[in-house]
């Protein structure tokens, strides 16, 4: 306003201040924006100098209705927060009382200052407040503050119509952190993926015994991505974790031992080496459950009673013998040389059978120290002709290493005269790579192997195989959200994709053929059973 006398404005907020006249002083502030830096500065100054019950009421008005003129002049907020600093108890006092209206600034402030006592002054502002936003801003304050006498409240914003509010209550109650806060947002738990993976996120941040139970009970989960979620974060928590999920290989449930055991390994603590050998030593059902043992083993520090690993090179199942050829590999000893050497002389059937898996598997250790073996040399040389050309690369390069030129000698392969079909497999377990390609090669396919769904997307951007095999629980990216992916650009016709997969869940399986997967196949699978899928879709 042109007609706006600053002196006039400066000796009317003075009187104002002597007078305890806070709403001609509001009157006057309102046109705080008409006047040069200099007047404004005049006036912060007289009230800087007021009491406080006079010039926090009017600093709250500046700071709402004057944004403009308080983003220019940080020191409108700044003085009303060290006001608030050295009298917290006006702080309460302002919340409560029904002569301000304008309390954003001092709900905010609340929680900035993580004031306990202003607890019971918030909760009975948000009981009668009808503005989101406000309602928003306690809720955060709630949370910064994290008093446990909270945490009803905070529950009941949980399942509110406002999914705002629903995500910052789920925040708040982490921030309170308490047992009991835990529990309900585990409650909250199932009906919004979303909210879902911020309250894992909130668990495993605590990491207190509810928090980690919730965790370990998610990895069952009938959904692929929030067992996957889970699975990391108790990975990332690491040994802390370890003692509940051992407990998890008492369960009979295969597909939750299976989850339990890939944590396990990945995790690496040796105190789930003699639960897992344990497990073992029970003989469970699952084929898919031994090999998980196995591959859980290799990945762990075995110091005493490696030698028992032998017993896996027999199982029934190729997959399991090869997850045992890899945990022997990585604990190797004489000793457990000395023990293959005489499986090797058992019947031949057996001898073959284990030459076999030592050869796909690429266990260097195995085989360097099998290399002087006449019986295993035998069987590996007439087993060779018969492996993909990047086996027999590997272990021509080994032998030549370790400088044993007379089995190099008599080394041979078969010289390709066709070119194979291309087929594309991807998992993130480097074991099952190894045996995709022995088996998709046995079977006269050329395979492609992807050990990350992301890279085999941008192979796929410029290359066209005849089919695509893909695990279902990955990293990152699964099986599900592969196929999603690959169905951009192909059709089910153009380019078929097999889910091959420990699990046989029906919401994994229903969301599998939603996003364009052909069949499902479940793990462990052979020559034969892969074969036999494989051309069922090629053929339609």
């Amino acid at each position: 306003m042109a007609d706006v006398n600053p002196q006039d404005m400066i000796e009317e907020v003075q009187a104002n201040i002597q007078t305890g006249d806070i709403l001609k002083a509001q009157l006057v502030l309102a046109h705080m924006h008409d006047v040069d830096q200099k007047t404004r500065n005049k006036l912060m100054y007289f009230l800087t100098r007021a009491d406080a019950d006079f010039s926090v009421p009017l600093y709250l008005y500046l700071l709402k209705h004057q944004a403009v003129v308080a983003e220019e002049m940080p020191i409108i907020r700044d003085t009303l927060i060290s006001i608030l600093i050295a009298y917290p108890e006006k702080l309460i006092e302002y919340l409560a009382s029904p002569k301000i209206t304008e309390k954003i600034e001092l709900i905010r402030v609340a929680g900035e200052l993580r004031l306990e006592e202003a607890t019971p002054a918030l909760l009975d502002l948000i009981a009668l407040s009808e503005d989101d936003a406000e309602i928003h801003l306690i809720i955060e304050s709630l949370g910064l503050i994290g008093d446990p006498d909270a945490i009803n409240t905070l529950t009941d914003y949980l399942y509110a119509a406002n999914r705002q509010l629903i995500i910052t209550a789920v925040q708040a109650l982490g921030q309170v952190g308490t047992p009991t806060a835990m529990h309900r947002l585990a409650e909250r738990m199932g009906t919004d993926n979303e909210i879902d993976y911020l309250i894992l996120s909130i668990f495993s941040e605590v990491q207190d015994q509810i928090s980690l139970e919730k965790l370990n009970d998610t990895i069952r989960s009938h959904y692929a991505h929030m067992r996957t979620y889970a699975k990391a974060e108790l990975v990332r928590i690491g040994p802390k974790a370890v003692p509940i999920l051992i407990e998890n290989l008492l369960h009979d449930d295969p597909d939750f031992r299976i989850h339990t055991l890939n944590v396990l390994g990945d995790i690496g603590d040796e105190s789930a080496v003699i639960p897992i050998r344990k497990l073992l030593s029970n003989e469970p059902k699952s084929a898919n459950v031994r090999f998980a043992a196995y591959e859980a083993l290799a990945l762990l520090p075995l110091k005493k009673g490696a030698y028992t690993l032998t017993a896996g090179l027999t199982d029934p199942e190729d997959h399991v013998c090869m997850a045992a050829a890899r945990a022997i590999d990585r604990n190797f000893s004489s000793i457990l040389g000395a023990g293959i050497k005489n499986l090797l002389r058992g019947s031949e059937k057996e001898a073959r059978h284990i030459a076999k898996i030592i050869v796909n598997g690429q266990v260097d250790n195995i085989f360097s120290y099998l290399a002087d073996d006449e019986v295993f040399e035998k069987l590996a040389l007439e087993y060779f002709p018969h492996t993909h050309r990047d086996i027999r690369d590997h272990y021509h390069k080994l032998l030549e290493q370790t400088g044993k030129t007379d089995f190099v000698k008599k080394f041979t392969g078969t010289v390709e005269t066709s070119v194979r079909s291309k087929i594309v497999a991807v998992d993130d377990s480097r074991m099952i790579l190894n045996i995709y390609k022995a088996t998709l090669h046995e079977l006269g396919y050329e395979p492609v192997l992807f050990e990350f769904p992301a890279s085999a997307l941008e192979w796929l951007k410029t290359e066209k195989p005849i089919m695509v095999l893909t695990d279902l629980n990955m990293p990152e990216i699964t099986g599900v959200q592969l196929a999603e992916k690959v169905r951009e650009k192909y059709t089910d016709k153009l380019l078929p994709i097999i889910m091959v997969t420990t699990q046989n869940e029906s919401q994994d399986n229903e969301a599998a053929l939603a996003a364009g997967v052909n069949a499902i196949v479940n793990k462990p699978f052979n020559a034969k059973s892969l074969g036999e899928a494989i051309t069922k879709v090629l053929k339609g």
